[in-house]
């Protein structure tokens, strides 16, 4: 028997309100699509390119099919050949390992700093060597690693820094986005995706590279268009990933609200920092120093459990049964995946990332989360864990 809820759901995320917004402007634009039958690129792809590229602060902008494929054709067209190692963080989302994989390279992991869960910077240096192409700080819940310590170090060795930022959209560090070059950051790259969950996101999958680097952008479109921008010519061996003209017309109304939604996001993780001020054994997120957060996920960190993640599970249970979605982002370092097995690395490889992965939880947190809906929910989280 499903037990019921108390009060209306509280989703993890809210696209419904979103659409309400930009409905009648997604209508209109998907006519304009229609009436052309140009479906795959054209003038809505190539304006939101424009547009997006200059609210990032960068040059160029090549939309692709989705954020995994940015990752991979930012790192090809970043030098990463077969056999090249790439370092990256043991806690982040499985596509960051699988771009990897997928451009030829092997995945060198590394833990996390215990605090922000962003990539450990002297661990990620540690583990570069002679073999080493590139490492990925990934710009993890809404806020950026920190790449200039990176580049600091890195400038005169040639290993690139490919940054994932399918999780920061308007975010900034030290006054720099995601992909925009610094004295020190020669030829950065970003990849970031669309997909409908992110603070800009699709109507199904999307993604982008970003770079002040002209030829670096041009070898991403190549490589996204079959290896060729003429047609029947290929220049490179590519693959099969371009943004289509209905997912441009969606990311422009959404990217037109963008700003305000992440300054409602900000606003709602100040009053969840407010509201878990007195509940004991709850953490509240750690902002770095320099960053403008946008707060994509709010991560509790739930020390009152002390690791134990059956407790944690059943925490969600409970809160599942008052209407309140909740998330753990994310349940499994890399190294633990089947999937990375072969990789090598066993259990304790990583303490900060396998300690956080055992603690936390997202909150819901989207531009629509009412005050209301935040006291409910803290209410409902600091009874489940007495």
């Amino acid at each position: 028997m499903t037990r019921m809820t108390k009060g209306r759901p509280i989703p993890l995320v809210d696209l419904g309100s979103a659409h309400e917004l930009i409905a009648e402007e997604v209508r209109e634009g998907f006519e304009r699509v229609f009436a052309t039958t140009g479906f795959v690129g054209g003038p809505e792809v190539t304006a939101f390119e424009d547009e997006y590229a200059a609210y990032s602060g960068v040059r160029h902008c090549v939309g692709v099919g989705n954020g995994t494929d940015a990752l991979e054709l930012a790192m090809r067209a970043a030098g990463v050949r077969r056999d090249d190692e790439v370092v990256l963080p043991a806690n982040t989302f499985i596509a960051t390992a699988e771009a990897v994989v997928r451009a030829g390279a092997r995945p060198v992991l590394v833990d996390c700093d215990p605090a922000t869960y962003l990539l450990d910077v002297d661990a990620a240096l540690g583990a570069v060597g002679p073999r080493t192409a590139a490492v990925v700080p990934v710009h993890l819940y809404g806020q950026h690693a920190p790449v200039e310590q990176l580049a600091e170090k890195l400038a005169a060795s040639g290993t690139r820094i490919v940054e994932d930022a399918a999780q920061c959209q308007g975010a900034s560090r030290h006054g720099r986005g995601a992909g925009a070059d610094t004295e020190a950051l020669t030829g950065a790259v970003a990849a970031t995706s669309f997909y409908p969950g992110k603070n800009l996101g699709a109507y199904g999958d999307g993604g982008a590279v970003l770079t002040d680097d002209a030829e670096l952008a041009a070898t991403v479109r190549t490589l996204s268009n079959h290896g060729g921008l003429a047609k029947y010519r290929h220049d490179l061996v590519g693959v099969n990933s371009r943004l289509d003209a209905l997912q441009a017309v969606v990311l422009r109304a959404k990217l037109r609200r963008l700003p305000a939604w992440n300054t409602a996001r900000r606003a709602a993780a100040a009053r969840y920092d407010a509201l878990l001020a007195d509940v004991e054994g709850v953490v509240c997120p750690f902002r770095d120093p320099g960053n403008l957060h946008v707060w994509h996920l709010y991560v509790v960190r739930l020390d009152v459990f002390e690791g134990d993640s059956s407790r944690r599970d059943a925490l969600i249970d409970r809160l599942a049964a008052e209407g309140i979605a909740t998330g753990i982002h994310y349940p499994t370092p890399v190294h633990l995946t089947p999937a990375f097995a072969h990789l090598g690395y066993s259990r304790g490889a990583f303490p900060n990332a396998e300690a956080a992965s055992a603690r936390i939880l997202s909150l819901p947190l989207h531009p629509h989360l009412t005050e209301g809906d935040q006291e409910r929910i803290v209410s409902a989280l600091a009874a489940a864990i007495r």
